[in-house]
């Protein structure tokens, strides 16, 4: 039923014009170059250690996992495997490798590669996302022939085998990397990666650009039969600014660009040269809060207090923030996933009530207000007017909000180290499930729920359970019962959902950006 509402909603919105999505095209040009204008640059290019989408949409493009998400983000599909079979009892699971598929230095992958990678990224010291494979007990590699033994059956494993951390890399040449520990190893190996992905990394200026050239040992074919990817190259330029970045478009020095401030979708679509597209999303965007007592430098935290949170939170009329940053394309955030996420329990959050912020505010002693910061990315269109409506709204009610512009290796570097007031926040699902998000979110043990120091005890019980429960309407309970407690006295400020937007030039064409965020380039190409 969620599957059938949630295209039957898709199709409503490309009919209203509301989301326009590139329609296939009947021939695909070979070769060549296509630039794509990116807003941030990468940071760690290794599938386990990481947590920023900067990261995780250029994985997708080198790596590869046994499953793979399918385009509506809603199910899976086969990927290094074939084909993947559970026991009666739900506690193992047996997948049959794809025949011949090597990585893009001319190696073959095998089946103690698979393991190996998956024994990797389940280590609960190996990153935020180790949580999703969890479940695993023990894996055995033979052959063409991979088996997962599982503690106990796990409504989530196959969905996280077509996630990114459980992508497949070689062993021999991971281990090859100089350094003395895993983690030494993995910034080596990060810097020269090497997958069985449709590209393969050959030039990265920091900062500047990315190059990816075509994995010429790709096991894919396309619909001729002949060998993804179309292009023979791909450079990623890194434009922070979101002016220049449609400036380079429109002049035709870029071939496409990512994250179209909303406010610029009309005149794009109006522009015959361009192809505005506007793609069905799980992205929500919020303004996180760090929660703790004090901050690094020993100053009590205001935020430490529920109600000033609450506050904060009614102080802000998303609607209006829609209407002047998305000019409609938003809607108002009711958890702190996206509606489109599976098990989302949604309420009517804070409605914009300027009187009962102030009255929780003199409630927690701040009757007087207070000053506080909010780390935000500089050239960002879309972030800028965010944050000036709701610098105003909470001047109203006596909060005096300071916006700091970073880049993003900065805001991301003081998020980890949990060395911030505030900071702008957008999210993507990577996983048909509500685990992923709510594990980053809500779940304190992994990464202290945004790195915000936020905590509930009985949010985190609930969450482990979710892990093992196989009961659908038991499962859907407990999730129910955590975004009820989590939006009670959040962490973050609720603000909208998106499609995402990107924009291209005429001749440019085959990009996909599926619900769960991954850019998919195997199949684009720039018409000769």
């Amino acid at each position: 039923m969620r599957r059938t509402l949630l295209r039957t909603g898709f199709a409503a919105l490309i009919a209203a014009g509301i989301l326009v999505v590139p329609q296939a095209t009947d021939a695909a040009t070979r070769g060549g170059k296509m630039i794509y204008a990116r807003y941030a640059d990468s940071l760690f290019l290794d599938p386990v250690l990481n947590d920023a989408n900067t990261d995780i949409w250029v994985l997708t493009n080198l790596y590869d996992t046994l499953l793979a998400p399918t385009k509506d983000g809603l199910g899976v599909q086969p990927g290094l495997a074939t084909k993947w079979d559970s026991s009666a009892d739900a506690k193992a699971l047996t997948l049959t490798l794809r025949p011949g598929v090597k990585f893009a230095d001319g190696s073959p992958l095998t089946a103690g590669d698979v393991k190996w990678s998956l024994d990797r990224a389940r280590d609960p010291k190996a990153g935020a996302w180790s949580g999703s494979l969890a479940s695993i007990d023990g894996i055995e590699a033979s052959g063409d022939t991979v088996r997962i033994a599982l503690k106990h059956p796990d409504p989530t494993i196959i969905p996280a085998l077509a996630t990114f951390n459980a992508a497949i890399l070689s062993q021999k040449l991971f281990e090859a990397a100089p350094g003395e520990t895993p983690e030494d190893k993995a910034r080596a190996f990060a810097e020269k990666p090497v997958g069985s992905g449709p590209f393969i990394l050959t030039a990265w200026q920091r900062g500047v650009s990315m190059t990816l050239r075509r994995n010429p040992h790709y096991w894919k074919p396309a619909e001729d039969g002949k060998p993804l990817p179309y292009l023979d190259e791909l450079e990623f330029q890194i434009i922070p600014d979101d002016a220049t970045r449609l400036l380079k478009l429109k002049a035709g020095e870029i071939d496409g660009t990512e994250f179209v401030p909303y406010a610029r979708v009309k005149e794009l679509q109006a522009d015959p040269s361009l192809r505005m597209e506007l793609w069905p999303s799980t992205r929500v965007t919020f303004l996180t809060m760090f929660a703790g007592a004090t901050y690094k430098d020993g100053k009590p935290n205001p935020m430490a207090n529920p109600k000033v949170r609450q506050a904060l939170n009614y102080a802000v009329n998303k609607d209006a923030v829609i209407g002047i940053t998305t000019l409609g394309l938003g809607k108002p955030m009711r958890s702190f996933m996206s509606a489109t996420t599976p098990l989302f329990a949604g309420q009517d959050l804070y409605k914009h009530d300027p009187a009962k912020a102030r009255a929780l505010l003199a409630e927690a002693g701040f009757a007087r207000g207070f000053e506080t910061s909010i780390l935000a990315l500089s050239g960002n269109a879309d972030e800028a007017n965010n944050l000036a409506i709701v610098q105003q709204m909470w001047g109203q009610v006596g909060v005096k909000l300071r916006i700091d512009l970073v880049d993003n290796a900065t805001r991301t570097a003081r998020y980890r180290a949990e060395d911030f007031a505030m900071r702008t926040s957008l999210w993507t699902n990577d996983i048909s499930d509500p685990s992923q998000v709510t594990s980053y979110a809500a779940y304190y043990p992994n990464i202290h729920s945004l790195h915000s120091q936020w905590r509930d005890e009985r949010v985190d019980e609930l969450f482990v359970k979710s892990q093992q429960e196989t009961d659908p309407a038991a499962r859907a309970a407990q999730y129910k019962e955590i975004q009820e407690r989590f939006c009670a006295a959040p962490p973050v400020v609720f603000l909208y959902e998106t499609p995402y937007p990107v924009a291209f030039r005429k001749q440019a064409q085959g990009f996909v950006q599926i619900p769960l965020g991954n850019n998919l380039f195997e199949a684009a190409f720039v018409d000769k």
